[in-house]
């Protein structure tokens, strides 16, 4: 009987490897760039032609490699960043496999020219579709130098399927964008044809980063965020809410230095946004997550382009938590002109991830306690902390309304202006959302009760969310014939219309919107309803007390700075940017 299984000679599988690790021109700058990388590069310079089609050259200021090493580098499964099984559990560095000088040369043809450090003599090695045809002592200064040209000039059924120039030059370049960012202390430069695309030097700080890589408006729409959580760190820059929008955008994702793709976690990210930007708006991300190596495996993808966490759900969660924590300062708020953010106007209490204080009102008096004039709340006794406040009045008086719908307050470092019906609205979801938690709502019974017809649909969506409806403090009941009778209803402030209220929550919730579809449960969906419907609305004149009360609440909050739509509550104008249009600077 005929023999049916063989082994493959060594340049097919050689080939059958290039196929896993180089897809595309930008696979093998990112193999190259990784390897300088990890030989410690202060500099890498890179160059390609024709999108990388035509030429890839990857030039570093690294350890280099002595002869020896040299031509053991261009073998398979040669590398010198693991010795045994165990170090599989504890990588620390980019490449480990050693497949990527093979299975590029392997489908190209091939240089590579290195020296170390020390002034030994430098090696060229010359390849062609795999195989060496010359080994030569060079001069040159320690480093090392890849050009890879003609590639996939022997595996012609794969170079078809390149896209034009252009496309792979965008793709190279994206390559480099996610190394850059994930090694600040590098030095990139990329170059195609004879056109500059960018040349980034060292840096300490991401924010300059990604300032040189796109420019100094998107940079300063980001914000950075910093937290930990049991053993895990998240920290990077984060978009503001006012400034995403529909569509792509920009998201990078690194796992202890390592860019990854993590849908998952990009959702987890997006869940920390939640009621915070409008529906169908994407936020750029950067996040650096750190965790323990033993606690991710990071060969999982001939790419190394996924890692699996031993605890997926707590990598979520402390994601969701990290985007949450950035949120809740006024620095997430928008903004004209410079802000010191060491000077904002932000809640006094623990560090993210620590108790979260609660507002000098009990939670009982909640929406109740809004607007009322004469109760400004209990003083702190003396030596005690000061209870969480905005305390943004530098001055008695320094706080007015305008057009009836903004409120203006002096700050030590400029002026903030709220959108009082959005503020109110943020008060309300959170008190509505803490009740539910709590299983408590306040409410107030009708001296006549009210008789409300609704539409067959409408009446059936009340019947649907009727114990909802009862915890947010409306009571009622069937009446027959698509009518039901209110009993007692919610009272959120002094010049509420629950009748109003009622009927347009109805509607928006038996015919949907994108506010209420985008809630991920029917208590957020009547959350959402009832805070835009029953808030103070814009044109309403609010006392000196009433502003101060809505100033109050809108900074205990959790996310101050955004609506349930995703609409900015609060603007900030620096000094310095009023100072600079009146020509004072």
């Amino acid at each position: 009987m005929t023999r049916r299984i063989r082994i493959l000679p060594d340049h097919v599988a050689n080939q059958i490897a290039a196929g896993e690790v180089v897809e595309r021109p930008a696979s093998a700058v990112k193999e190259l760039v990784e390897n300088s990388l990890d030989a410690l590069a202060d500099r890498i310079v890179i160059d390609i032609q024709s999108g990388g089609k035509a030429l890839v050259r990857v030039a570093d200021d690294g350890h280099g490699m002595v002869r020896d090493d040299a031509l053991l580098a261009i073998d398979r499964h040669a590398t010198s960043k693991i010795k045994d099984d165990k170090d599989l559990w504890r990588i620390k560095t980019l490449g480990f496999r050693g497949e990527a000088l093979p299975s590029i040369s392997a489908v190209s043809r091939f240089e590579l020219e290195t020296a170390p450090a020390g002034g030994d003599e430098g090696t060229r090695i010359k390849i062609e579709a795999g195989r060496v045809v010359a080994v030569d002592e060079i001069a040159r200064r320690p480093g090392t130098t890849v050009t890879v040209r003609s590639l996939f000039f022997n595996v012609p059924a794969r170079a078809k399927f390149l896209r034009s120039a252009a496309a792979e030059a965008r793709a190279v370049s994206e390559a480099i964008i996610r190394l850059a960012l994930a090694n600040l202390s590098t030095a990139f430069r990329l170059r195609s044809g004879d056109r500059e695309l960018f040349d980034l030097p060292r840096t300490g700080d991401l924010a300059a980063r990604v300032s040189g890589i796109w420019d100094e408006a998107f940079a300063s729409t980001l914000i950075p965020i910093d937290y930990g959580s049991d053993g895990l760190r998240v920290a990077g820059l984060i978009q503001r809410p006012a400034d995403t929008r529909p569509g792509t955008r920009r998201v990078y994702l690194f796992v202890n230095g390592r860019p990854i793709v993590d849908r998952f976690i990009v959702r987890a990210a997006e869940e920390g946004y939640r009621t915070t930007v409008p529906y169908g708006y994407r936020p750029a991300l950067f996040l650096y997550i750190e965790v323990p190596v033993e606690e991710v495996d990071v060969n999982v993808h001939p790419t190394k382009a996924e890692v699996r966490f031993r605890d997926k759900i707590k990598a979520e969660a402390t994601v969701t938590e990290a985007i949450r924590s950035g949120l809740e300062g006024l620095a997430s708020a928008p903004s004209l002109g410079r802000f010191d953010a060491t000077s904002q106007l932000v809640p006094r209490g623990p560090s993210p991830g620590g108790p979260r204080p609660q507002p000098a009102r009990s939670p009982a008096a909640g929406q109740m306690a809004l607007f009322v004039p004469g109760d400004a709340g209990p003083e702190a006794p003396a030596g005690e902390a000061e209870p969480l406040t905005a305390t943004p009045i530098t001055r008695p008086g320094a706080m007015w309304q305008l057009h009836n719908s903004y409120i203006l307050a002096e700050t030590r470092s400029g002026l903030i202006i709220v959108d009082q019906h959005s503020a109110h609205e943020r008060v309300l979801f959170e008190q509505i959302m803490r009740d539910y938690d709590e299983g408590s709502a306040a409410s107030q019974r009708l001296l006549f009760s009210m008789t409300i017809r609704l539409s067959p649909t409408e009446a059936q969506a009340v019947e649907e969310l009727h114990g909802i409806l009862k915890q947010v403090g409306f009571e009622l009941e069937a009446f027959g014939n698509n009518a039901v009778i209110i009993h007692a209803v919610p009272n959120p402030h002094p010049h509420f219309d629950a009748e109003r209220c009622f009927r347009e929550m109805i509607t928006e919730l038996a015919h949907g919107s994108p506010l209420v579809d985008s809630a991920r449960n029917r208590h957020e969906r009547v959350a959402k309803s009832f805070a835009c419907k029953a808030a103070v609305k814009a044109g309403q004149p609010l006392s000196e007390l009433e502003m101060a009360e809505l100033f109050d609440q809108l900074f205990a909050a959790e996310l101050p700075g955004h609506d349930v739509h995703g609409r900015p509550t609060i603007l900030r104008l620096s000094l310095d940017e009023l100072e600079r249009r009146f020509g004072r600077t």
